[in-house]
This record gives C-alpha cells, structure tokens and sequence, in this order.
C-alpha cells in the first residue's frame, strides 16, 4: 500500500490528478465534440442551500435494489465495477484504511471500516474541500428477498452543502445503482 500522509506524496498525487485530468480533456477535445461531452467530468459547482438546509450537516436514503448485499458491496468497493455503473474513473484500495480516489478524483478518502456484505463506513470528502475537511459516508445492506436494501447516511459535512451533495447521491450513487442492477449481468 502506498503511504499517502506525506507531503510530497500528497502533492505527487495531486499533479499526477491535474495531468491525468489534463489529458483526458485534450484527448476529449481531439476527438469532436460528441465524445467530449462522454468524457468530461460533471463539475463540481456548489449551489447555494435554501435558507431551510443551510445549516444541514446530514443525509438519510433508504434504498433498494434488484441485487444482493454481497454484490452491491463489491460494485461499491471494486474500482471497475464502480467505473462501470457510473461512467468514471475510480480508484478503490478495497481493505480498511485502504485509500479510494472516485469519479476521477473528484471525492478522496479512506474505508474506516468494511464488514464485508454488510457494511461500508468511509471518511469522504470533495477534493476542492479545505484540507483536513471529511465527513463521514456509511453505507448499512440487508438482504430484501431477492434483493437488497441500503440505509445510506452521509453525516458531518460543513453547512450549507445539503442541496448540492443531495443531488451527488442521487444523480451519481442511487440512481446509477438501480439502472447498473437493472441491466443484464
């Protein structure tokens, strides 16, 4: 495992993000527009919150898909398959402690602790956050029948970002979830 805690390897990683970043854009940009609007990263634009979420710090999702917990555990820790239901980049090092990079370094963090098929407890933060800044992701899985059911809690972001990181769950966890289980394996 490659220790990232110091500052030459923390700034190693980041010019290695930049020039990964760089080359995906010009690559993007040579081959026409239409794959550079396939390839591109979302921007991560905060919108102000509404006066009621302003002081939000917590989210709350109850989900269910047409999988089992064992397989949404691996899609959510397996760097290709996490690749694969949301169409990014991602770099997963799948054992507690382990270091994760996704949505082409967009969200950094570490796995706090993994109960396999059961549990997922990660320390998550947007990479334009101020440094030191997580918060706290736990994903919980129960078997539904022939499914599975996750409570999703994101706890302990700074005020103000509710909206925006609700939107994120949505648009790049559950929704990508449910399609990716709905597809034949």
């Amino acid at each position: 495992m490659e220790d990232t805690n110091s500052p030459q390897d923390a700034g190693t990683k980041t010019r290695r993000y930049v020039i990964a970043g760089a080359a995906m854009m010009l690559g993007s940009l040579a081959t026409g527009a239409k794959a550079s609007a396939q390839t591109q990263q979302p921007a991560m634009k905060e919108t102000p919150a509404t006066p009621g979420n302003a002081k939000r710090t917590s989210l709350h999702y109850d989900a269910d898909f047409n999988a089992s917990p064992k397989r949404v555990y691996e899609v959510l820790l397996d760097p290709k398959l996490f690749a694969a239901f949301t169409g990014m980049p991602a770099e997963i090092d799948a054992k507690a402690g382990g270091a994760f990079s996704l949505f082409g370094g967009l969200i950094v963090g570490r796995n706090v602790e993994l109960i396999p098929d059961q549990r997922i407890v990660q320390a998550w933060r947007p990479s334009h956050w101020n440094p030191g800044v997580y918060s706290i992701v736990r994903f919980e899985l129960k078997s539904n029948g022939g499914g599975s059911s996750m409570a999703l809690d994101h706890t302990g972001f700074p005020e103000g970002l509710a909206e925006h990181l609700d939107e994120g769950w949505h648009g790049h966890y559950l929704d990508g979830l449910r399609k990716y289980f709905t597809q034949p394996a």
